[in-house]
């Protein structure tokens, strides 16, 4: 009875994870021998994972990822793709996200750049960091309603929190004399702050003229590609997207591994 009261209060208090723990440790006559501080390190364990876990999930509830199940250990390094283990080992680290720097992912339709850029972003949410996932087509319809709705500002601010933003199909619309604005303030709020990862089809060296007015599109540009990590994809043979079975509809929602906590 004593034990079902403490259960009980354990769980008003939202210690979920040592209640759990507390469970485990009745149902287990192993941990029945340890000593008192052995057995409460454990409960409290429990709960900083339980915690870190429940963050982790939500953190990748809110990034909204086009391929939520993408992950770095799946990444496909086949010959002809261009991309390198060590690059990626070094992203995954997250040592760009804390300098505030950006990726630019560029590649032909079906070389595997939002899944790279998603994977990225999944990476950081189990590190503990938020991240937002964009189309840049839809990015700007949202931005031209809060323009008439009032909330432009309130928008801003959303986009200038998240440590990883994804801009996807980048270079696939034209933009407006508002729309290149609208971005150069989403950019200049995250100048050397927050990372920004932009999906391409253009070559970097093609954007200068995608942008169109000169002087915007020097401002645009450099904040985006100073201090920034590149990959160049490459197909490699069959389009990626075909081959995970992409091509006709989106991912079906799978569960994500749990995390550890970063030591």
């Amino acid at each position: 009875m004593l034990t079902e009261n403490t259960l009980e209060t354990l769980r008003s208090l939202k210690l979920h994870g040592m209640a759990q723990a507390l469970e485990h440790q009745r149902e287990t006559p192993d941990t029945h021998a340890l000593a008192f501080e052995e057995r409460f390190g454990l409960l409290v364990d429990r709960e900083r994972l339980y915690r870190h876990n429940g963050r982790y999930r939500g953190l990748l509830r809110k990034a909204r990822l086009k391929v939520a199940q993408a992950c770095v250990e799946d990444i496909s390094y086949k010959p002809g793709r261009g991309l390198e283990k060590s690059q990626i080992a070094a992203l995954a680290d997250g040592a760009w996200i804390e300098r505030g720097q950006n990726l630019l992912i560029t590649g032909p339709t079906g070389s595997g750049k939002t899944w790279i850029a998603c994977a990225l972003a999944h990476q950081a949410c189990r590190q503990g960091l938020q991240g937002r996932y964009w189309r840049v087509p839809r990015l700007f319809e949202e931005i031209r309603t809060a323009h008439g709705d009032g909330s432009y500002l309130k928008l801003l601010k959303r986009l200038a929190k998240a440590p990883v933003l994804i801009l996807d199909d980048w270079g696939l619309i034209g933009l407006s004399t508002q729309d290149r604005a609208d971005l150069l303030e989403i950019l200049d709020d995250r100048l050397n702050v927050r990372s920004t990862v932009l999906c391409s089809q253009l070559p970097v060296d093609k954007w200068h003229a995608y942008l169109g007015e000169p002087t915007l599109a020097d401002a645009i540009l450099d904040r985006l590609v100073h201090h920034s990590h590149r990959i160049e994809l490459r197909t490699g043979g069959d389009s990626l997207r075909k081959s995970l079975g992409l091509s006709n509809a989106p991912p079906s929602p799978a569960a994500p591994p749990e995390a550890k906590p970063r030591k």
